[in-house]
C-alpha cells in the first residue's frame, strides 16, 4: 500500500500497550484500560490533533477476545487515517490480523510521506518473550531491499536491546543478533520503535535512533530489577517526519487522567 507524500512533515501517533478487556470495567493493576486509552486519545486530539499515520505497537488486548479488538478499532476512529497493528505477547496475532483487517489496519509495510515503515510480529504463541521467525526475518530483509533510498521506521512489540532491568530482560526479544543482523545491512533505517516496557526509553546504535513509549494504562517501573509500577499518567509517542529523513519525537503523557494504582503487585 502507497500512499502519495504530502509537502509538510509526516504525523504518526504510536499507540502502544492499552490492554483492553472484553468487559467495559476491565482493569489492570487498577486501572480501567478503557478509560485509560480514551483520555491519551483525548489528549492526543487536544495537543497535536490529528495524526497522518497511527502505529498501534502491540499487547493491544489483555485478553485476546475479539471484543476488545474491535473496540480498540471503533476508538480509533476518533482519527481520520490509516492504522498499521501488531501483536504482543498477550494477543492472538491471527485474530489481531483477521480484525485488523476489518479497519484496513493489516499491512505488514507502508510507504506514506517520502517514509517507509515495516511493522514485524515478535509474538510467541503461548510466551511472555518475543521471537522473530525466520520467515518474518525474511520479510525484513526483503522490504528494507525493496526500497533502499527511503528513511525506514521498524516497529514490533519486544525490546530487541538491554534495558537495564533484570525482570524485562528475560522476556525482550530472544533472537536479538538476527534481528541486527538484518538491520545493520540496509543503512536506511532511522528508528527502530517498540512497546511492551511501558515506559519512555531512548537509545543510539550506530545511526539508529531506538525508541520505547509509555503504556496507554499502567507504566512499569524503570531500572527494576524485579517487577514494579510507577504512578506515571499514560501516554503516547508522536511523531513529525520529514521525507529528507530528518524528524522529531516527543512523548507526552494524559496527565489529567485519575487513577489508583496498585503499587504493591508483583505481576499482571
Amino acid at each position: 500500500m502507497t500512499i502519495a507524500h504530502t509537502a509538510h512533515p509526516l504525523k504518526v501517533l504510536q499507540l502502544t500497550d492499552p490492554h483492553l478487556m472484553a468487559s467495559a470495567d476491565g482493569a489492570l493493576l487498577g486501572v480501567n484500560t478503557r478509560d485509560s486509552l480514551a483520555a491519551v486519545i483525548d489528549e492526543v486530539l487536544r495537543n497535536h490533533g490529528q495524526p497522518d499515520l497511527i502505529l498501534a505497537t502491540g499487547d493491544l488486548t489483555q485478553d485476546a477476545s475479539s471484543e476488545a479488538y474491535r473496540y480498540f478499532g471503533e476508538q480509533l476512529k476518533a482519527f481520520n487515517c490509516p492504522s498499521l497493528w501488531i501483536a504482543g505477547n498477550h494477543d492472538d496475532s491471527d485474530l489481531l490480523a483477521s480484525i485488523a483487517a476489518e479497519f484496513q489496519a493489516e499491512q505488514k509495510q507502508l510507504v506514506q510521506g517520502g517514509w517507509h515503515f515495516v511493522m514485524l510480529d515478535s509474538s510467541v504463541h503461548g510466551k511472555v518473550f518475543g521471537e522473530l521467525s525466520q520467515p518474518e526475518l525474511a520479510f525484513l530483509d526483503e522490504s528494507l531491499s525493496q526500497h533502499p533510498e527511503l528513511p525506514t521506521m521498524v516497529c514490533l512489540h519486544h525490546h530487541p536491546v538491554d534495558i537495564g532491568s533484570d525482570w524485562m530482560e528475560k522476556i525482550g526479544l530472544k533472537n536479538r543478533d538476527a534481528f541486527w543482523q538484518v538491520i545493520d545491512r540496509h543503512p536506511q533505517v532511522k528508528i527502530v520503535l517498540w512497546g511492551h516496557i511501558h515506559q519512555d526509553l531512548q537509545q543510539q546504535r550506530n545511526s539508529v535512533q531506538l525508541l520505547a513509549t509509555p503504556s496507554t494504562c499502567i507504566q512499569f517501573a524503570t531500572g527494576s530489577s524485579k517487577f514494579a509500577v510507577e504512578p506515571l499518567a499514560p501516554g503516547y509517542r508522536w511523531f513529525e517526519l520529514e521525507a529528507s529523513g530528518q524528524y522529531s519525537t516527543e512523548v507526552c503523557r494524559a496527565n489529567g487522567f485519575e487513577f489508583d494504582l496498585d503499587e504493591k503487585s508483583t505481576g499482571y
